[in-house]
């Protein structure tokens, strides 16, 4: 239930913004913030994937690395 809190402050905020919006306002808001959301959620999935990546990579010795160059 601790969601629940969050859920009524975003939708006490919205209502808050509204109040203070014309309907053409509101409209581009609302899109400019569907857009920053879908940007947000994508840098959080290549976080999350390239953390993956790194994560399962084999881990190398720095000293066979260098030796190995020259």
């Amino acid at each position: 239930m601790s969601y629940c809190c969050d859920v009524l402050l975003i939708s006490t905020l919205a209502c808050q913004i509204a109040d203070c919006l014309d309907d053409d306002e509101l409209s581009l808001l609302a899109a400019d913030t569907v857009l920053l959301s879908d940007a947000l959620n994508a840098i959080a999935v290549r976080r999350s994937i390239t953390n993956s990546c790194t994560n399962n990579a084999p881990a190398t010795d720095k000293l066979t690395d260098e030796s190995n160059i020259a």
